[in-house]
């Protein structure tokens, strides 16, 4: 997802991982935390539970590989264009933030990287969500091979949850590993598609932006559609009891619409 930086902090964590500088906001475990706090306990609530401590950190462990390998979907794409750049995990997921080109022998740095072409933005958008996508799909398979079930499934909205197949099978002994698989699953799952949805600056708002300028749109065409669609996901979030979808497709939508007051002035 591709938002706004949040600022450095001395609390935040920094490695670097395939020469991407990675920084982990410290309100990243915090957002995990409020996200993950109810699926920790209905897993409590099981059973052989090992406790609320151990799921939720579990729990955070899961959230920040299956953003990290989101981000560096973008990361990768990005440097196939002759772009480097840094990620930043924080409370509303994760960030690819460029800032370097390539430059023959070394890395020239630059506030302002190249032009991309709308095919090249594309492609970038959507690395990330494939990305998530394909490492949940390995996740999946390898249960599936064990001849166990994907519990996730089931605690995702439809069509999802009728997915063929995944729900076929035996259940794991240990409520640890149930819970292991569905950390990873369902937020790497649910995460994707939430960012495929064509509202900007999520991905998919990304990858329909690249698409009606490919097709010869305008820029008031994409922003109409994403406002649109952003509408209509508010009312749904709110409607449904969502209140974080709610706000989050609201506030979208609000800044959707402050783009295109400030494109018609010039």
């Amino acid at each position: 997802m591709l938002l706004q930086q949040p600022q450095e902090s001395p609390y935040d964590l920094n490695f670097q991982l395939f020469g991407f500088p990675i920084r982990i906001a410290w309100t990243f475990w915090l957002g995990a935390a409020v996200f993950g706090w109810g699926l920790v306990q209905l897993f409590d609530s099981m059973e052989g539970s090992p406790g609320r401590l151990p799921l939720l950190l579990l729990w955070a462990l899961c959230m920040l590989f299956s953003i990290l390998i989101h981000e560096l979907g973008h990361a990768f794409a990005f440097r196939q264009f002759g772009i480097e750049s840094s990620l930043v995990l924080y409370h509303f997921g994760g960030l690819a933030v460029p800032r370097s080109t390539h430059n023959y022998g070394g890395f020239a740095s630059s506030f302002s990287p190249p032009r991309l072409s709308h095919g090249a933005e594309l492609w970038i958008a959507l690395a990330g969500p494939l990305a998530q996508l394909a490492s949940a799909a390995v996740v999946v398979a390898a249960v599936k091979a064990m001849g166990f079930r994907i519990t996730a499934f089931a605690l995702m909205p439809y069509p999802l949850d009728s997915l063929p197949g995944v729900l076929e099978g035996n259940d794991f002994d240990s409520v640890g590993m149930i819970a292991l698989v569905t950390f990873y699953v369902w937020p790497s799952v649910l995460w994707a598609v939430l960012n495929l949805i064509p509202v900007f600056p999520l991905d998919g708002g990304r990858i329909m932006r690249s698409l009606v300028m490919m097709g010869g749109g305008q820029t008031d065409t994409w922003l109409w559609i994403s406002m649109i669609i952003g509408g209509a996901c508010t009312m749904y979030g709110f409607s449904s009891g969502n209140m974080f979808l709610g706000i989050l497709f609201l506030s979208l939508a609000v800044g959707n619409y402050q783009m295109m007051q400030g494109s018609a002035r010039y």
